[in-house]
């Protein structure tokens, strides 16, 4: 019984959080990403066909920032990967919604500059859902990882 307990525990914490938007309509407004963005499986399979200005954003939910392999980013955005940010809700419609703007809030740098000069004023949220939803199932939990230590 607690071995079942454990497991369910672990796979709601590895699991995506649940996102507020709505994903049909992300999907939508995703045609204003789709201009620099791509979303491609790690298979190979295309979701969405799109730019290459911007890095393919499969995965992107729960992704250090600035760490898509193969993409050049500017060196504001992967200052705050290095810094341990992770794309979550929050930051994800902060960054859409104003690119320079929170680069030089979460830097705390005035002279902060982003190469995404587009600003998704509403919606975003609506993005990450959509984005969560077209998301890589979660990795199963490792043997062992999910067992309870005895006292024995």
């Amino acid at each position: 019984m607690n071995r079942l307990i454990a497991t369910a525990i672990v796979g709601l914490l590895a699991a995506p959080a649940l996102a507020e938007g709505d994903a049909a309509k992300g999907e939508k407004t995703f045609n204003k990403c789709k201009a620099c963005h791509s979303i491609i499986s790690d298979s190979g399979e295309t979701i969405v066909k799109g730019g290459k200005t911007g890095p393919n954003l499969f995965g992107v939910i729960g992704r250090t920032v600035g760490t898509y392999e193969d993409f050049r980013y500017g060196d504001d955005i992967v200052a705050v990967g290095e810094a341990g940010l992770v794309w979550d809700e929050k930051a994800f419609n902060h960054y859409v919604e104003d690119p320079r703007g929170f680069l030089r809030e979460t830097l705390d740098d005035k002279g902060a500059k982003s190469k995404m000069t587009f600003k998704l004023k509403k919606g975003g949220e609506d993005v990450y859902a959509y984005l969560v939803s077209v998301a890589p199932a979660p990795e199963p939990a490792a043997e062992g990882e999910t067992e309870e230590k005895s006292d024995d």
